[in-house]
């Protein structure tokens, strides 16, 4: 087998090789799902999020298993400080920045005449403001090297709403505006912007709110989970979070050069209603 088809192969195996990408909230759910197919395609990758040391360790021993190198940085995304300081790190650490994923996030369910305050400062800070501030930072690194892909996951909620997540529907809302924004003033430095909009998403946190909602409501798991959790989404399955992986994936591929300032969603049908 000659060299040029030797190193096709290599790279479609590896099409993040050489790339270096910050995974936000990645520590658990959603993001350790995008951090994991980062890292077996071939990225460098930087976990953030909350969890003990022994499981970051496994994280990052893991993800290094998958590809190449991962570290964690603990940066709380609740300060803006801290978020520039994320992305101004990791280019120190790796010399470069390709891929940043903007997922962490926080919930809370509550009519809004009874919404804490405290409760919609946080929500705002985590799921909106820290998005802005890695942007920010991160964009001229991109702009300087020719080559970015930006990907903030919103959620279903960022096309609609739903009563008693004020704080929620809100960031989500402004986080599609921001990402199209920003993919309008990068369009011409090789850069791309896209939301992932995804409905409700198998994940740890999710299945025990399936047994809470059960015990809360006296209903069976089969009931919470059709009319209750899945009642908005036609498919009545949860995505994955290896699906979010390879949608994460494909954005970032050179396949999705000319995709910018879109909101891709993977609801299951919810928001065609």
């Amino acid at each position: 087998m000659d060299m040029p088809a030797v190193k096709m192969m290599r790279d479609s195996a590896k099409p993040l090789d050489g790339r270096v990408a910050i995974v936000t909230g990645s520590t658990s759910g959603i993001g350790l799902g995008i951090a994991r197919a980062f890292a077996a395609a071939g990225a460098d990758v930087v976990l953030n999020g909350i969890a003990d040391q022994r499981v970051i360790d496994e994280l990052c021993s893991e993800c290094a298993g998958l590809g190449k190198r991962a570290v964690y940085d603990g940066a709380n995304l609740m300060e803006g400080d801290a978020c520039a300081g994320l992305v101004n790190n990791t280019v120190q650490r790796f010399g470069r920045l390709d891929i940043l994923v903007n997922n962490a996030g926080i919930q809370h369910v509550s009519p809004i005449e009874d919404f804490p305050v405290e409760k919609w400062n946080a929500i705002i800070a985590l799921n909106l403001s820290a998005a802005f501030h890695t942007i920010r930072t991160a964009m001229p690194v991109m702009k300087q090297a020719g080559f970015g892909r930006i990907i903030n996951v919103a959620s279903a909620h960022a096309l609609v709403a739903s009563p008693f997540k004020s704080a929620y529907v809100s960031a989500k809302h402004a986080i599609l505006g921001l990402t199209k924004t920003v993919a309008l003033e990068a369009a011409r430095d090789g850069i791309t912007c896209n939301a992932i909009c995804p409905g409700y998403v198998w994940t740890p946190l999710v299945e025990k709110q399936i047994d809470d909602t059960a015990k809360a409501r006296g209903i069976t798991r089969d009931e919470v989970i059709n009319n209750v959790l899945l009642a908005a989404q036609p498919s009545k399955r949860f995505a994955t979070v290896e699906e979010l992986g390879d949608l994460a994936l494909f954005l970032s591929s050179p396949g999705a050069t000319s995709i910018t300032g879109t909101a891709i969603s993977m609801d299951g049908g919810w928001t065609a209603q």
